[in-house]
């Protein structure tokens, strides 16, 4: 016999088919005045709010359920995202009161991270990206938006170059094609937030399609991004995204812009992470935005970070950021009066945002109106500045004077958030709306002259007139006086101790109460709407005052942080020398006790005489410091701050590498060695002319002397390179200090210690020459290691100095390369060879291009070959 099917109740049928459609979406179901919750969906709600989960029978089958009050979506809704859920909100499309069937319900908006505009889920100072990733042939495209404000970025190019960008922009969620997801997966070892779509959606027809019809235009030229086709697919990807997720109004999206890699500083996603520049390495450490950052908008804060993730390259654009820093640091009155403005000024580009997707409320109006009028004063302030840079910012800026009005004369200063709570459109604004307005308000004083004309024609001077949601108004009478009541009045209420009556009188005036009240409510939505209507026209006007806002937010912020913190101009120059003269680093600094004073340290680095310095020293001593405070000197100057410095003078730098501090990768089989060797072969397969490279003890993750080669091989290929890469390398390997006496180009530097018997004191100064000394054993018996364990590897380390002098390994080292010179295929005694030694040594390879060079090499190929066959 068949099993009983078990039967489904019409709700959960409804249910069932909805939740089909979103099977990768937590399911908000909205039942009567409660969004409720099912089965796996309810237990994950319930876990990530701390809310109850129940069970309830459906047809014989218990059912997880959890649920919230409908008016508290915006309390839970944050919660949820933020957890990283995707949630889609099933609404009742139509009047319970108006069906005898079960309410037609439907998801009327999808919120994933990636798409969210709750003020509650998002960073004010922080941008949260939507993006999308398409691959083809090595081909990598990339696509980001930010539906908050609005700003849509596209790039096409290598694997790491995409690497990069999306580091950079750390998005909160990615989208990937079905297919390529387990392949980018692995491809991308780090934490993303993958979440793919069908194949169908990457192509290249569908996404020129859908960007043509978004933008209104006939070609994608405009733009500059019409050739890159693994961009488009992916821009393609995120608008489809939008319109399967019901993000259908997107007028503030007026603009898609190419992230032009060439025109900033390189910096692989190694070096954002070892510089600590937005994220720590460490839980609580401070990183370098939260020194920097002193802007005082949410506009000029993320801007602030992507300047960060993007250093300039152009000499003449870097020029002109530090001219209005200057300008700022020098008239600190008009600096102060600027940001005295900023402070007034809400986030412009996420609220003409809202204004776009029709999600903005009647007090965001009046934001938005404050926020345009302090601009005024600020445009007025630029355009009158002594710098050129800056005027043409205040000339740019559009004080929207008309749209200020239209709100002054529409919106009421004291609007409400929820329209329903409140007076939201002005007095004076609309004649119906005033006259409503005074009836519903004169109505206690009409009330009140009622119940005095009762009370005198009745003799009754206890009645009341009162109302309830059951009865409406009433009039009530005493038992007492109940034989003096009208005729005309009618009973609708016994009480014990009085009766309740109404008359054709507070019938009609209930009446038209109730309906101006009504009346009120509808036409101030309309006049709401149409006054939202008329701010649409100025969506692009108000992003690009946004932008401009933000510039002049982070240029002023880097001057308040010159002024606080001593920093000084550096002076951008044509040539390849970096030197810096009382150089500190930017976070320690601020973070050392007020009573310890920064040691600060002098630096020159050049391409033709000092273009790689060995820093040798002890752990603790700051060698790492001096490294990271040299890098992100270099980075701010190119950002367009000052420096914390007493003097700067540097060429333009196209690429930072470091390798700096341990750290492994055990989920993807990689040691800490192996990601070491990971990160120095990156820098070395990309290094250039302009190249800053900072290396921070090469080779410790293994055996000594393999630690030494790898060290000497890496900094040799350093010097040989063609291109003569500016190199900071910290070491302990005291062997590495001979390599000043066999290349020009290396210098031994030592961070300086001085010795006091057992103790040792850190003196944090560089110094010319190499150290060779560890001082390892009295770093362990600072950090409070057992005196047996001490006094034991003291012992030790006798011993093995007595065994194994230093001296032996550094002759070692001149042995060996006197080997590979004698290891070499010249014999003098050979003529052959002799007269190929003759040909090499005349060639000038200064001046040979790469062809001759080619045509060289092959003449002497064919005159070794031609001796092997003679001598077989």
């Amino acid at each position: 016999m068949a099993a009983k099917a078990k039967k489904v109740t019409p709700l959960m049928q409804q249910y069932n088919k909805i939740k089909a459609k979103y099977p990768d979406a937590l399911l908000l179901f909205r039942v009567g005045d409660f969004y409720e919750t099912f089965g796996e969906d309810a237990v994950r709600t319930a876990r990530i709010l701390n809310i109850v989960l129940t069970n309830r029978n459906n047809g014989g089958e218990r059912t997880e359920l959890a649920g919230f009050p409908h008016h508290s979506l915006n309390t839970y809704l944050p919660k949820l995202v933020k957890a990283g859920e995707r949630v889609a909100i099933c609404d009742q499309l139509e009047d319970p009161k108006q069906t005898k069937t079960i309410v037609k319900r439907g998801v009327t908006e999808l919120i994933t991270p990636g798409v969210a505009l709750n003020d509650e889920v998002l960073q004010s100072k922080s941008n949260n990206f939507l993006a999308a990733l398409s691959v083809q042939r090595q081909s990598y495209g990339v696509s980001f938006l930010d539906i908050s404000t609005g700003e849509f970025l596209v790039s096409e190019g290598s694997k790491e170059e995409v690497d990069k960008l999306l580091q950079n922009f750390n998005p909160s969620e990615l989208l990937v094609r079905r297919s390529d997801k387990k392949t980018l997966a692995s491809e991308f070892p780090y934490d993303l937030p993958f979440f793919h779509l069908e194949d169908w959606v990457f192509q290249i027809d569908y996404a020129q399609e859908s960007l043509l019809k978004h933008f209104k235009v006939k070609s994608l030229k405009g733009f500059g991004v019409e050739q890159m086709d693994q961009a488009l697919i992916a821009a393609g990807a995120v608008l489809h995204y939008l319109e399967e997720t019901q993000h259908d109004k997107v007028d503030h999206i007026v603009n898609i812009s190419r992230v032009e890699d060439e025109h900033y500083v390189w910096m692989d996603r190694f070096t954002v992470r070892n510089l600590e520049l937005y994220t720590p390495l460490s839980q609580g450490a401070v990183t370098l935005i939260d020194i920097i950052d002193k802007t005082t908008t949410a506009m000029g804060g993320r801007l602030m970070k992507r300047w960060m993730a993007f250093p300039l390259k152009d000499p003449i654009q870097i020029c002109k950021r530090h001219d209005v820093v200057s300008y700022f640091v020098s008239e600190r009155e008009v600096r102060e009066s600027i940001m005295s403005q900023l402070k007034q000024m809400s986030d412009l580009e996420r609220l003409i945002s809202k204004v776009a997707v029709g999600k903005i409320c009647p007090r965001e109006v009046i934001q938005l109106k404050n926020s345009l009028e302090a601009i005024v004063p600020v445009k007025q302030q630029a355009e009158t500045a002594n710098d050129r840079s800056l005027k043409s910012m205040g000339e740019r800026l559009n004080a929207c004077q008309h749209l200020i009005d239209l709100i002054k004369q529409a919106i009421d200063e004291e609007a409400p958030v929820n329209i329903l709570k409140g007076n939201t459109i002005a007095q004076g604004y609309h004649n119906e709306l005033d006259e409503l307005r005074g009836l519903a308000t004169s109505g206690k004083e009409y009330l009140d002259q009622m119940l005095q004309r009762h009370c005198d024609e009745t003799g009754i001077g206890s009645l009341k007139i009162s109302s309830n949601n059951v009865f409406g108004y009433y009039i009530e009478v005493r038992n007492t006086h109940k034989d003096k009541v009208p005729e005309s009045w009618i009973r609708k209420q016994t009480l014990v101790n009085a009766e309740r009556y109404i008359t054709e009188e507070l019938k009609e005036y209930e009446a038209k109460i109730l309906g101006a009240e009504e009346r009120i409510q509808s036409l101030q939505q309309e006049l709401f709407d149409q006054v939202v209507q008329e701010i649409m026209p100025y969506i692009k006007t108000i992003q690009e005052n946004a932008q401009l806002i933000g510039q002049l937010d982070c240029l002023i912020s880097f001057a308040e942080q010159a002024t606080i913190s001593r920093y000084v101009r550096p002076e951008i120059m044509e040539d390849e020398v970096l030197e810096i003269n009382g150089g500190r680093h930017p976070v320690i600094e601020k973070m050392l006790p007020a009573d310890e004073p920064f040691i600060p340290n002098d630096l020159h680095l050049d391409r033709d005489e000092q273009q790689i310095i060995m820093i040798t020293g002890p752990n603790m001593s700051g060698k790492s410091a001096i490294l990271r405070q040299t890098a992100l000197i270099v980075l701010l100057a190119q950002m367009g701050s000052f420096v914390p410095a007493e003097r700067v003078r540097m060429g333009v730098v196209d690429k930072i590498f470091t390798r700096v501090g341990a750290s492994d990768n055990i989920s993807q089989g990689e040691s800490t060695f192996m990601t070491e060797m990971n990160e120095s072969a990156s820098i070395l397969n990309n290094i250039s002319a302009r190249s800053l490279v900072l290396l921070d003890e090469i080779g410790r993750g293994t055996s000594t002397y393999d630690g030494i080669s790898i060290a000497w091989a890496i900094t040799e290929y350093l010097h040989e390179h063609p291109s003569h890469p500016k190199t900071l390398f910290a070491t302990h390997y005291h062997e590495l200090n001979e390599m000043t006496n066999q290349f020009d180009r290396i210098k031994n530097f030592n961070v300086e210690v001085k010795e006091l018997k057992d103790k040792v004191l850190f003196m944090r100064k560089l110094v010319s020459g190499g150290s060779h000394h560890s001082f390892g054993i009295h770093v362990a018996k600072m950090a409070g290691m057992p005196q047996q364990v001490i006094s034991k590897a003291r012992k030790m380390l006798k011993r093995l100095e007595q065994t194994h002098r230093q001296e032996d390994s550094q002759e070692a080292m001149r042995s060996l390369q006197e080997e590979e010179m004698q290891l070499s295929f010249f014999n003098l005694d050979d003529p052959l060879l002799e007269e190929i030694k003759d040909e090499i040594l005349m060639v000038d390879i200064d001046t040979l291009t790469p062809v001759e060079a080619l045509m060289k090499l092959n003449e002497i190929k064919r005159m070794l070959v031609g001796k092997a066959g003679k001598a077989q």
